[in-house]
């Protein structure tokens, strides 16, 4: 079925931060796969431990116990602070497992038709229930009628949550930093008010991590800058790095909510997708990786910031880690045919934000490449 514009090239194999096409021309990936392939293409620990559990056992149902997924869920919550884990196949199902979790919480608590608080310009995904949650119109549009139980925000604005009064509401799903809305970036406090008013509230805070997490933003989960703790947190992306796993995390009451029978999955944590996840956490935790985002992520945005100073077709350039968005004052989807005949993957999101995803790998020489291409683009605009 015709749903992607896809570009006239094919992949034939990768390597690190680059990928070469079915011609032998190199790629420098700077959207990792957009924030799948954090560890690059290849990375010879997750490809070993593919390979060797792969002819070990790939499958098995969850009727069994599953060796490999309950170590993931014990490192996902000793990195995470949370207290459990579901494991699902992709970011859309994580967030529907949270919001199965926050209607149980309003049930458990005698409200009939509970509801969340989303944000504008959000995503969540694109199952019927996340594609509800999302804050884009144009994604919504011919998928009507929308599943209800959502109210709907600024995202950044505190005082908007704070003025809501409906005894409907049990929770908030929100991104720490928006990505498909333009790598949108919060106040620093942003997440911390919102946590206490949940904590007034007796609310949810359910953060979606699906693009932030696995050392993104330079901290291993996005709300560890705000030293707070949310109830529901949702990963995938760049947690199997491009082996399909997704997992909700959870603490306290949340984590109680999902029991025998109530919520399930076929391929969900396999022995396959959960070993490659192991290999990620392991390969990050030993190359320092999260520390290598925060750090290079700074070094880019001060280059593109110094390099474009003054052009006057540049709005802003934001991001947090290596999440890096540059805001034009016009719509940039030409950028992504003109960088790809220079040998470079970007990707362009809410019309005018050139959004930059790089591998936490990236080392200098790619990274020289990546400002010397992308800049003198920009610089031709307009």
């Amino acid at each position: 079925m015709p749903t992607y514009a896809r570009l006239p090239l094919r992949f034939e194999r990768g390597e690190g931060v680059w990928l070469w096409d079915t011609e032998g021309k190199r790629y420098l990936d700077a959207i990792a796969s957009i924030a799948v392939c954090g560890l690059g293409h290849a990375h010879p620990g997750v490809r070993e431990a593919i390979c060797q559990q792969a002819g070990r056992l790939v499958h098995t149902s969850n009727l069994y116990r599953i060796d490999l997924q309950e170590r993931l869920a014990g490192e996902l919550t000793r990195l995470s602070g949370l207290d459990n884990a579901f494991f699902c196949n992709s970011g859309a199902e994580a967030n529907e497992a949270a919001i199965k979790i926050a209607r149980k919480y309003g049930h458990h608590r005698g409200i009939p038709n509970p509801a969340i608080i989303v944000m504008q310009r959000s995503f969540h995904g694109r199952t019927l229930a996340t594609l509800s949650a999302t804050g884009n119109r144009k994604v919504q549009q011919g998928f009507e009628p929308l599943v209800d139980g959502f109210i709907r925000v600024t995202y950044d604005d505190i005082a908007a949550v704070k003025a809501l009064d409906d005894p409907r509401i049990v929770a908030i799903l929100v991104e720490p930093v928006q990505g498909e809305g333009g790598v949108r970036v919060p106040a620093p406090d942003y997440l911390n008010q919102l946590r206490t008013l949940c904590d007034e509230r007796h609310w949810l805070l359910m953060l979606d991590e699906v693009q932030t997490g696995i050392g993104r933003t330079g901290r291993f989960l996005a709300y560890q800058h705000n030293g707070i703790l949310p109830d529901v947190c949702t990963l995938a992306k760049a947690l199997g790095n491009g082996v399909p796993i997704g997992a909700c995390l959870a603490r306290g009451t949340a984590a109680a909510m999902l029991t025998v029978g109530s919520h399930a999955t076929t391929f969900g944590g396999n022995p396959l997708a959960c070993s490659a996840a192991l290999a990620v956490l392991q390969a990050i935790e030993r190359q320092h990786l999260v520390q290598r985002a925060a750090e290079l992520g700074e070094e880019i945005i001060a280059a593109i910031r110094a390099r474009l100073s003054g052009n006057p077709h540049v709005l802003e350039i934001r991001g947090k880690g290596l999440m890096i968005g540059i805001e034009l004052d016009r719509p940039c989807a030409n950028l992504v045919p003109l960088a790809l005949g220079e040998g470079l993957l970007i990707n362009v999101t809410a019309d005018a934000t050139v959004r930059l995803l790089p591998p936490l790998i990236m080392e200098a020489e790619p990274t020289e490449r990546l400002i010397e291409t992308l800049v003198p683009l920009i610089m031709r605009q307009g």
